[in-house]
C-alpha cells in the first residue's frame, strides 16, 4: 500500500519524474493480465442456459452458453478449441460484470 504523502517515481519516455500519490491512485485494484482460459461476463445478467458441461470437449465458435443482458439473449461462444474444466456459476443466477463463469483448458 502506498502513503498517500510518499512519492511515487513515473516514467515518460526517458524522463522520470517524482509526483504524490492520489487517493484514488492508492485505492485502485491492481491490473492483472487476463487470462484466455477464464470466460468472464462482460456485462452484468442472468445465466439462463449452458450448452456444455464439465468434461466437454468443443470448438471454436460453439455456444457455451446463454447469458440473458440487457434485455437481449446473448450467446457466449468457445473463443479457440479445448475443453471445459469448470463451470463456475449455475442456471438462473445472476451475476455481475466480470464474473468468472467458466474455465477452459488447452
Amino acid at each position: 500500500m502506498i502513503n498517500k504523502d510518499e512519492l511515487v517515481g513515473f516514467r515518460v519516455h526517458t524522463m522520470e519524474y517524482q509526483t504524490k500519490a492520489t487517493k484514488k491512485y492508492t485505492n485502485r485494484k491492481p491490473w492483472h493480465a487476463p487470462d484466455p482460459c477464464e470466460i468472464r461476463s462482460h456485462i452484468p445478467g442472468t445465466v439462463i442456459k449452458f450448452h456444455v458441461k464439465v468434461g466437454d470437449v468443443v470448438k471454436e465458435g460453439d455456444s457455451l452458453m446463454v447469458l440473458e443482458a440487457m434485455k437481449m439473449l446473448n450467446q457466449i461462444a468457445m473463443p479457440f478449441n479445448g475443453k471445459v474444466k469448470e463451470i463456475c456459476v449455475k442456471e438462473g443466477d445472476k451475476i455481475p460484470k466480470d464474473e468468472l463463469m467458466i474455465i477452459i483448458e488447452e
